[in-house]
């Protein structure tokens, strides 16, 4: 194991520009004093058709904004399409919105950033969609953006990003990829534990890994900083106690759930910002899996994530001794490796509680066949860049995680 330095972080600069937050139940109430405070006029709500259909997430929202309310587009699928997201900025066109809510999870975030995008881009759709296909991103044009307000209803942490996801239909099938830019950081964020709770526990639990791991690679990643060493500290801590709480229960007790909410906002802040990000091989391996199977991100995070962690502590440090104070792993009187085992058993304890899948073997259109494959998108992830220092990953070495995890 190679720690010489891992202990030093890379030298840097903070530049982080975070919305307004407001946190707590009840808190989607103050949608229209918000937008009030930020001199904002009225809103398109961007949301998928089930939450738009469910009173109980959009009920609250349409009154906290009241007159302020423009119209909603509950058109969002989990495949965050670029044709969507025209739709939605024609829709602001339509109805006179000078604000978008993003208001669900992580594909709502991203189409409503999306659709931010495309309103002020004067390009033909169809230039657009080509350039994402050549380039795997958009230009983000130089002016303007309409402000969006995240309301999030899982636990990923898209609402703190300014970065968003995007699938383009082409003539072979679909080409995936990405925009980011300080612009697409939202203007504020509203953290509703009420709303959180009417989430089907699948989809919670499964967003609930990937903001989970958020804090666990901060931690080790080398552009890390002090405040997001606190932040993702107490975010894990926070997590934990939150998801544990959740478990397996249709009904979590709200208690749970805002306190897994507190952790998700931690976990997320300062760690998406100009110049990079703290995401880092556990995320390149999502992305992968994501990418060769009919997999939920979450879900592959859910597996992977023990032994991704084991992976790291045979090669590096990986800040071993601040995970496991977050995660309440004791370290007097123990070895390091003894620390290090604890913390990859405390990680799995989460995700069993939650009743997430623990086998690739259990996972659609994941086979030993694919991992050549699944090894080669994991090295070429851009997340893998910001690997622990003294890792030097190889595609033996992603296969042999992916063995241990089938």
């Amino acid at each position: 194991m190679d720690d010489s330095t891992d202990a030093r972080p890379r030298a840097g600069r903070f530049a982080y520009d975070p919305p307004a937050i407001r946190f707590g139940r009840g808190s989607a109430d103050d949608l229209a004093e918000e937008l009030r405070e930020q001199d904002l006029g009225r809103a398109l709500v961007v949301c998928g058709s089930t939450v738009g259909e469910t009173e109980a997430v959009i009920g609250p929202v349409r009154e906290g904004l009241g007159d302020r309310l423009a119209g909603v587009f509950a058109e969002t699928t989990p495949e965050k399409r670029l044709s969507t997201a025209a739709a939605a900025a024609e829709a602001v066109s339509e109805v006179g919105a000078d604000v978008l809510v993003g208001l669900g999870g992580g594909s709502s975030l991203d189409v409503a950033k999306l659709a931010s995008v495309l309103a002020a881009d004067a390009r033909p759709f169809e230039t657009v969609a080509d350039e994402l296909e050549e380039r795997g991103t958009i230009t983000v044009p130089d002016r303007d953006l309409l402000p969006i307000v995240s309301v999030p209803t899982t636990l990923a942490g898209a609402d703190l990003s300014q970065g968003a996801g995007i699938t383009v239909e082409t003539d072979d099938g679909s080409a995936t990829g990405g925009v980011s830019d300080p612009r697409l950081m939202p203007a504020a964020a509203v953290y509703d534990p009420e709303l959180v709770a009417t989430t089907p526990r699948r989809v919670l639990a499964g967003s609930a890994m990937n903001g989970f791991d958020k804090g666990i690679e901060t931690l080790y990643a080398p552009d890390r900083t002090p405040i997001t060493d606190a932040t993702a500290m107490r975010g894990l801590s926070r997590f934990r106690e939150g998801l544990e709480g959740i478990g397996e229960a249709e009904n979590p007790p709200i208690e749970a759930v805002a306190a897994a909410l507190e952790g998700a906002l931690l976990v997320q802040y300062g760690i998406s910002r100009p110049g990079g990000s703290t995401l880092s091989v556990v995320h390149a391996f999502g992305h992968a899996l994501r990418d060769h199977g009919n997999v939920q991100q979450g879900v592959a995070h859910a597996v992977v994530v023990p032994h991704v962690l084991a992976y790291l502590f045979e090669h590096t440090h990986a800040r071993r001794d601040l995970l496991a104070e977050a995660l309440g792993v004791p370290r007097e009187g123990r070895s390091e490796e003894a620390i290090a085992e604890e913390v990859v058993d405390r990680v799995a304890s989460v995700r069993d509680a939650l009743g997430l899948p623990s086998r690739l073997r259990d996972l659609e259109g994941v086979s030993r066949e694919t991992f050549p494959g699944i090894a080669r998108a994991t090295l070429e992830d851009r997340f893998m860049a910001n690997a622990p220092p003294g890792l030097e990953p190889t595609a033996g070495g992603v296969e042999e995680v992916l063995e241990r995890a089938w």
